[in-house]
């Protein structure tokens, strides 16, 4: 089992991309984590369906969101966290390919490893078993304790893809195929993908000159024309098919 469980923006002003994504999006904090305090940051998640949208923004100059930042220009994607059900196998594996984490740790509710960017470009890859795994809405810890009550979906209900975007699309594929174990195959139109088993992860080529990073989301919509409104309300860029909405750095499209 492998799942798109969170996904993970950065951005300098936290309160604003709280009120685009209510607004736009009818989505509901379920959660502060005050652990993040630790690198510097604050922070936020929203269920979207299942699944996360977290946005942490840098509480202190020198933190490596805040680098972040200043290497792309901007607000955008940061982090795939994605749930599996054999964390000491997924360990082992990213072990053998001599892949650099970022972070290690567990408690008695979870247990993940965060793999170096410069190993695995394009955004931080998370690998996260939590208990309940077996369960679609089951628990997830950095959700905190009671996410259900915040979920909604009455405007979007799910993440069902990732797109990350590089110079050679097909070379980051491969290097996530061969981490995450899963073949790469392709879309209709003819960029590499992998399979998850609740979304896709997408590999674009970059042309927004922000380079290798989480540039878009496609999120599963059944309030068009709410979507459109609200983000026209707030100054957010809209492409003009309306199939795209740009908010925090980010190419939302509705699918």
């Amino acid at each position: 089992m492998l799942r798109m469980r969170q996904i993970c923006l950065v951005a300098e002003d936290l309160d604003m991309i709280e009120a685009h994504l209510r607004g736009v999006f009818g989505l509901e904090v379920c959660h502060r984590d005050p652990g993040v305090g630790r690198f510097g940051l604050h922070n936020f998640l929203m269920p979207v369906g299942n699944s996360f949208l977290e946005v942490v923004s840098p509480m202190r100059p020198g933190t490596a969101g805040g680098r972040h930042l200043q290497r792309r220009g901007g607000d955008g994607g940061y982090m795939v966290i994605m749930q599996c059900d054999d964390i000491a196998a997924r360990r082992a594996h990213v072990a053998e390919l001599g892949i650099r984490l970022v972070l290690d740790g567990a408690n008695e509710q979870t247990d993940g490893i965060q793999l170096h960017p410069k190993d695995v470009p394009g955004a931080i890859a998370e690998l996260r078993w939590n208990v309940g795994d077996g369960a679609i809405d089951g628990p997830w810890n950095p959700a905190g304790d009671h996410w259900l009550p915040a979920r909604r979906e009455h405007v979007i209900t799910a993440m069902a893809a990732a797109e990350l975007q590089s110079a050679d699309p097909s070379a980051m594929a491969a290097r996530w195929a061969e981490v995450l174990e899963i073949p790469a195959g392709s879309d209709g139109d003819g960029h590499p993908t992998i399979s998850l088993d609740d979304a896709t992860l997408r590999f674009v080529e970059a042309t927004d000159g922000r380079g290798d990073g989480l540039g878009g989301l496609d999120v599963a919509t059944v309030d068009r024309g709410h979507v459109i409104a609200t983000a026209r309300h707030h100054d957010l860029d809209v492409s003009e098919d309306e199939s795209v909405v740009m908010l925090c750095g980010m190419r939302f499209r509705l699918v």
